[in-house]
């Protein structure tokens, strides 16, 4: 294919998805359509109760089963294990880690947790095995809910920590309880933030090969392969130098493959001991209890305030459960909003402490937004409460407390770097017409109408794109923030781009390639993107935290201004001018003065690789590296509202209109920048109105499918009206972090409208999910 420079510019357009054409063919790759020759197929068995001793394993019965090749109590297994699943985030120096290890031992701490496990010929052959495997459990007491686990006589998670109490994390401002006491207002309110069960549309799955040296190639559906490569030597004692991890295509994440499970431990020590490739592929009940949940926070918010509505003091009391152990970032999931308890709003005096819990569940970790949706919801809910208390417009009441000038240094500490709250509002407001909605709601409430319209607001901001080492580094984060990329040239002038963030749906093949075609003037279509293999991408710190763009985005921007520069002296060379002499634009380098005199930089990079005259003590080849360690986080913002219709008579809400205006900095790919917040409003909704991870007291879930744990359709969505205000971050590109923003901002602004719909019957508060029993419970309430 024929090479060319081009003067189009692609960054800012909606350039079509690379990565459309495979899916939609049905050539792309995930991990169960992956056999090797040999492969053979785990099953676990997994503890039916939340808290038990095991008393006895029996696996002769499996051992005989037809088509099984082994099958291992987690006794047999303990030599595997040099240590434990690793948690890179120890919030404090006095945290509390059990140990954790890919099978107990035993006492299983949670439903799902992996007691024996059995490799057959066939996956069903392996799961009618581990059926016959005989497990006699001792039930302890156990405890499911955070509070309830704080109490004096609770049953113990870990009897030999002698609590359930994992840790306890402050941040704090010298005169908060002051401002407090001296406030005209104090509003305080108490929530509950439910457990959300992830459901990627692609269930977790691993095959293991190992090979005679013990070198060890690892297929996951990860969002991680660089840190679970380094992670796997933690728990297997094998050099990273002989781990291959490779991520293929990647049916979604969500926070939930932002993980180091024990089915990847378990299939590499397998696939060593038994010398041959080891695969499983995770079934959705297993998914329900074997992969991580998220949020699970009973919060208690307080703001202080001055008569006129300037807001003086927030204080932030939260209970995190962090399930039966500690994942790898478990106990730092919730101190990720640590520092955004103030929003987009200027508020002097601070203070937020944070107790993390064991309890008898399943294993909390990221679930998307980590930490940033909690700390929104409490906020924008309270802001409301406050409003109320003050009888101020809750529209005004935000603008009067927005942050105005950038940067700004909040009293959590951070700098945001850019924003405008106010312009995000303002273009809401256009948008949304509140007059018209508000005339309706009048109209229905004087008619004493069944169904109420309320409408909802969230303004919010968002810390990400996690970021500078440095931070992380103070607060006790095991890895970095930085990013690596690679452009490489190809001869005849393709380009290759090597990315160590690890893409699975954001569009990275398309984005990157939009980015890369920009800064060097080729075609778009000439740009390929390599990721999620860390024997081709061997730096690399993945992608989480919306921090793709942010990091890697600009770890690419200056790779290719690094091969500009090199490729500047190579034409400076052969054409005999100064470098300062030369300008490079649309592709090409010319003589300044001397059009006529140019090169494009695909002829240079052939001069490159054929290295006949190149400049003294220049190595051939036209490839450059760069790794990026921002120096600060990524800060977008915006305002949605939620339009509800609720039926007083049966609590049935129904979202009629979600409006969305967001500030994501300067976009790369406009369309991709939609899909993002459209999926991210989707989980926000759903967690306002739909789903909800619900244990019994005992810790027995009892979501245990869809049919149980409601997962939303397009039938129960409006379609989104979105757009933009735009402030340029402080990076080369401007760009900011979009794919949590939706799912930040939703919830508080869909719950805020159900609460505007029932508040002329005296409704304050609708517990998540709002669903129409809790809708009608909150109705009778007040009634009688």
């Amino acid at each position: 294919m024929a090479v060319t420079e081009t003067t189009e510019a692609f960054v800012g357009t909606s350039v079509k998805r690379k990565e459309d054409a495979a899916l939609l063919r049905g050539q792309t790759t995930f991990v169960d359509n992956l056999t090797l020759p040999g492969t053979v197929f785990m099953a676990l068995v997994r503890s039916p109760y939340p808290h038990a001793r095991i008393t006895r394993v029996n696996v002769e019965a499996a051992r005989k089963a037809e088509g099984v090749v082994a099958a291992f109590s987690g006794a047999e297994l303990v030599e595997e294990w040099k240590g434990g699943l690793p948690c890179a985030w120890p919030v404090t120096e006095d945290i509390k880690t059990p140990a954790h290890f890919p099978l107990v031992v035993e006492e299983a701490r949670y439903q799902g947790d992996g007691v024996a496990v059995v490799i057959a010929e066939s996956r069903a052959l392996a799961k009618d095995a581990a059926e016959l495997i005989e497990v006699e459990y001792e039930p302890l007491p156990s405890v499911a809910d955070v509070e309830k686990a704080l109490e004096d006589g609770a049953p113990l998670v870990h009897s030999e920590l002698g609590t359930n109490e994992c840790y306890v994390w402050k941040l704090e401002t010298d005169d908060v309880q002051a401002a407090i006491d001296a406030a005209d207002v104090v509003v305080t309110r108490r929530y509950f933030q439910p457990r959300l069960i992830p459901n990627a549309i692609e269930p977790r799955g691993v095959l293991a090969q190992v090979g005679p040296t013990d070198e060890v190639t690892l297929w996951s559906a990860t969002q991680v392969p660089h840190i679970l490569r380094f992670a796997l030597q933690l728990v297997l004692g094998i050099p990273e130098s002989k781990i291959r991890v490779i991520a293929p295509d990647v049916g979604g994440g969500f926070g939930s493959k932002l993980n180091v499970y024990a089915e990847e431990a378990l299939a590499v020590a397998l696939a060593k001991r038994l010398g041959r490739p080891v695969k499983w592929t995770e079934e959705r009940a297993e998914n329900y209890v074997a992969t991580i949940h998220g949020r699970d926070v009973v919060h208690e918010l307080t703001f202080a305030a001055t008569k006129d509505g300037t807001i003086t003091a927030v204080k932030s009391d939260a209970k995190c459960a962090m399930g039966a152990y500690l994942q790898l970032v478990t106990p730092g999931i919730p101190l990720l909003g640590a520092w955004l308890y103030s929003g987009p709003y200027a508020i002097p005096n601070y203070s937020v402490t944070f107790t993390g819990v064991f309890t008898n569940t399943t294993p909390t970790d990221a679930y998307r937004g980590a930490g940033r949706p909690e700390a929104t919801y409490v906020l924008e809910r309270t802001i409301d409460a406050l409003a109320a208390e003050l009888d101020i417009d809750r529209v005004e009441l935000r603008r009067k407390n927005f942050v105005s000038e950038f940067p700004y240094t909040m009293s959590s500490g951070l700098t945001i770097d850019s924003g405008d709250y106010h312009g995000s509002l303002d273009r809401l407001l256009e948008l949304l017409d509140l007059d018209a909605i508000q005339a309706d709601q009048a109209e229905r409430r004087a008619r004493g109408d069944a169904k109420q319209v309320g409408v909802g607001f969230s303004t919010y901001n968002e810390m990400c794109g996690l970021a500078p080492s440095r931070i992380l580094g103070a607060i006790r984060y095991a890895v970095g923030g930085w990013d690596a990329a690679t452009i490489r040239f190809q001869p005849l002038g393709s380009v290759q781009v090597v990315t160590g963030t690890s893409p699975h749906g954001q569009s990275h093949e398309t984005t990157w390639a939009q980015i890369v075609a920009d800064q060097l003037g080729v075609d778009v279509d000439d740009v390929e993107v390599l990721h999620g293999d860390t024997a081709v991408s061997q730096q690399g710190m993945d992608t989480y935290g919306s921090r793709s763009l942010a990091v890697g985005g600009i770890a690419l921007y200056h790779a290719s201004q690094k091969v500009i520069a090199k490729a500047r002296r190579i034409v400076a060379h052969q054409l005999e001018v100064a470098e300062d002499d030369l300008e490079f634009a649309d592709g090409a380098f010319s003589v300044r003065g001397s059009p006529d005199r140019s090169m494009g930089i695909a002829a240079v990079a052939f001069q490159a690789h054929a290295a006949h005259n190149l400049p003294d003590g220049m190595e051939p080849g036209l490839e450059e590296t760069a790794v990026y360690d921002p120096p600060n986080f990524s800060w977008p913002g915006g305002a949605h509202a939620a339009v509800v219709e609720v039926d007083t008579e049966t609590g049935d809400t129904r979202l009629i209109r979600y409006v969305a205006v967001d500030d994501v900095g300067s976009p790369v790919n406009p369309q991709i920048i939609d899909g993002q917040v459209h999926g991210g409003i989707t989980q926000g909704i759903a967690a306002a109105l739909y789903e909800e991870g619900a244990y019994d007291e005992e810790g027995n879930l009892l979501t245990t499918t869809m049919a149980t744990y409601l997962v939303p359709s397009a039938a129960e969505l409006p379609s989104y009206e979105t757009d933009r205000v735009e402030t340029r971050a402080d990076n080369p590109l401007g760009v900011k972090g979009v794919g949590e923003t939706g799912t930040i901002a939703a919830a508080p602004a869909v719950i805020n409208a159900v609460v505007d719909a029932l508040s002329h019957l005296g409704v304050t508060d609708v517990q998540m999910p709002a669903t129409p029993e809790r809708v009608w419970r909150a109705i009778e309430e007040v009634r009688s």
